[in-house]
């Protein structure tokens, strides 16, 4: 079986996470890199990471690497690379080329030789809007060539059709859940949950739901599709739960997008929504878990001044209620952070979120 050097970024700050979930799904070797972390493995690889990997945003496939020195050589080269091992003839393809201290520093030039070898070695059709996406860096004269295996971004689920005004995405809520240590066997709850996406995600997980199971990739119209393996991932019956997921809100109308979101997933017997203020917030009945919320942050709703007390509360009825708890806090303003009043581990990683800088706040257990 060929094997790969399979890239899977992520957001930067969080790779080592990200390491440790792609070791926990058993994928080969794991190491952190610069936006993400590099694992070793074939199509089989490819595709459990694609479906089961929750805080992977995408998965490329590093498939071939040559030395050219002008655009002569790499005509020749390209020509000798086995397309057919990764490409299919009947699928169109798409080519991004970027150059940097090369010799070979035309990138439209570049892109037309790697075009031309595709098209009349393979025999495949090239389109601005194909979904395959073939990418060649030329750097230091070495060419590497890779496949977005993914498509659209991973944390594209397939089933959140609602989202609020400040999202957080799918990929971020789970690899915040792992640095919390959540591995799927404790109850999660959101004070502020918006459309719903930490109890959901959360919820998915202890079900033993793959993330990836409602949504189509780029590498199953690739030459290693295995629509048999894909559907048996896709398939796996959801594991029964002792405990439940909640999330609250304010907003009536972010509860009942939340509800629509659940559902969609086929979570909606695990997760509860309910329209509360903080100041009514308790702890379910059952076993103790964790709480991680993400507030408003100010820079993006509303003047962060008027949020100090909102965070006051907050910290106050957790101190008060949820003893045997841990704590999360996602917030991009540390003062907002110490305005809870809760006993803060350090804090973790700076994380970018859109245009805002965030980082998740911990405790241990209160």
């Amino acid at each position: 079986m060929e094997t790969f050097e399979i890239f899977l970024a992520c957001v930067p700050g969080l790779e080592p996470v990200l390491a440790e979930e792609a070791a926990a799904l058993g994928l080969s070797g794991p190491v952190v890199t610069p936006g993400g972390v590099t694992v070793q493995g074939g199509w089989d690889a490819v595709r459990r990471a694609n479906l089961c990997l929750r805080g992977a945003s995408r998965v490329l496939v590093r498939f071939d690497t040559f030395r050219a020195m002008h655009l002569s050589q790499l005509d020749k080269r390209a020509r000798k690379v086995d397309w057919a091992s990764v490409l299919r003839a009947d699928v169109p393809v798409r080519v991004e080329v970027s150059c940097k201290r090369s010799k070979i520093y035309h990138q439209g030039a570049a892109k037309q030789r790697i075009e031309t070898a595709i098209a009349e070695e393979l025999g495949a059709e090239i389109s601005a809007e194909a979904e395959i996406r073939v990418m060649a860096r030329i750097e230091d004269n070495a060419v590497t060539l890779s496949l977005d295996t993914s498509g659209a971004p991973l944390h594209r689920r397939g089933h959140k059709l609602a989202i609020g005004k400040a999202p957080l995405r799918e990929t971020l809520a789970a690899l915040f859940l792992r640095q919390m240590g959540y591995d799927g066997a404790e109850p999660v709850v959101d004070p502020m949950c918006g459309s719903g996406t930490i109890p959901i995600e959360a919820a998915e997980w202890a079900a033993g739901l793959v993330p990836g199971r409602s949504r189509s990739f780029a590498f199953e119209q690739m030459a290693g599709a295995e629509p048999a393996a894909l559907e048996a991932l896709r398939g796996a019956v959801p594991r029964e739960l002792p405990f439940a997921f909640y999330g609250y809100d304010r907003d009536q109308g972010a509860v009942r997008s939340a509800a629509q979101n659940a559902e969609r997933a086929g979570v909606d017997h695990l997760v509860r929504f309910a329209c509360q203020p903080v100041s009514e917030l308790a702890p379910p009945e059952g076993p103790a878990g964790i709480v991680l919320v993400n507030p408003p942050y100010g820079a993006r709703i509303g003047k962060s001044k008027l949020l100090y007390a909102l965070y006051g509360s907050l910290g106050q009825v957790l101190k008060a209620r949820f003893r045997g708890w841990r704590v999360g806090v996602v917030t991009s303003d540390q003062g907002l952070a110490r305005a809870t009043g809760l006993p803060f581990k350090a804090p973790g990683p700076v994380v970018p979120h859109g245009p805002l800088k965030i980082r998740l706040y911990r405790t241990g257990v209160l």
